[in-house]
């Protein structure tokens, strides 16, 4: 069995969608109610299996290695005060038997680049990337336990996909797959392109931020020169990749908040708050009326 052990969270980006807010703040510390994006998308991992999180970041990126970090002077504070609730929350935001690694994206070189970075921790095996952005909310086991899944039954790469509006194509790299086994949720990728006009795509099958990867992604990409933006893009890596191996494209289970824009941002937070032990009854309530007010 293949096992996927290492997830690498490309964080690097400038969050210029979010400004002024994200000015000095990382648009991965954004919260939704009480966790920010970053958290979420660490806690999928650690569910998947996942024990070394590796963050590519950039400048004015320390506050998530500070998250994600030990917090002495809080923690004091609140075992002094006995809220024994709120020190377990701090302490657990990730398993003790988790280790994080955080790099450094020199340059902003792209997606691929950024991937490419974290050659050296990934060490010649299996791994996923996680993109923040894209939050998806699965009261199961969540979208990176099922593609691991796919991936120790199959031993290939996986990328996570999800129709998309057809005029939305030039979003998102968009694939073509064949099914396989006649499953509705699992196909083989023959063709990958990033962000085509929607006359052109060859279907609305829009990847996401989830992918796991053989090492080959690696050769790949360092062989990948700039595409579209001028930056090296892990569509292409991936164009390459389907030469040489076999890609399955997998219809996650779950939904997706595209949490890079506003609107997926806030859709994210009411989602979430309706979903809150806490807040549940009461945001529901004062969801209603102001909806009724409108």
């Amino acid at each position: 069995m293949r096992v996927v052990e290492t997830a690498v969270f490309p964080v690097a980006g400038l969050g210029t969608r979010f400004l002024p807010a994200t000015k000095a703040t990382p648009k991965e510390m954004l919260p939704i109610v009480d966790k920010p994006l970053v958290q979420y998308a660490a806690e999928e991992a650690v569910a998947a299996g996942i024990k070394t999180l590796v963050f590519v970041t950039g400048r004015n990126k320390g506050p998530i290695a500070d998250h994600f970090d030990k917090a002495y002077e809080l923690e004091n504070e609140l075992k002094a005060r006995g809220n024994t609730e709120m020190l377990a929350c701090v302490r657990g935001i990730v398993p003790p038997e988790v280790e994080c690694v955080y790099l450094r994206q020199a340059e902003a070189l792209g997606l691929g680049h950024a991937v490419l970075c974290a050659r050296s921790v990934t060490g010649g095996r299996p791994f996923a990337v996680i993109l923040a952005d894209d939050l998806i909310a699965d009261d199961g086991g969540g979208c990176l336990r099922q593609m691991v899944e796919v991936f120790e039954k199959h031993g290939s790469s996986v990328i996570g996909v999800e129709e998309v509006d057809p005029s939305h194509t030039d979003r998102y790299g968009i694939v073509s797959q064949q099914s396989l086994d006649g499953s509705d949720r699992l196909g083989q990728v023959r063709g990958i392109v990033e962000k085509p006009d929607p006359a052109a795509a060859p279907s609305n099958l829009a990847v996401v931020g989830r992918y796991i990867f053989t090492p080959a992604i690696m050769d790949r990409l360092a062989e990948t020169g700039p595409g579209v933006g001028g930056e090296i893009q892990l569509t292409d890596a991936i164009a390459g990749l389907l030469g040489t191996e076999t890609v399955l494209a997998w219809r996650f289970r779950g939904r997706r908040f595209d949490c890079g824009s506003k609107l997926g941002y806030l859709e994210a937070t009411v989602d979430h708050a309706l979903k809150h032990p806490d807040l549940q009854v009461s945001f529901a309530a004062w969801l209603k009326n102001r909806v009724r007010d409108l």
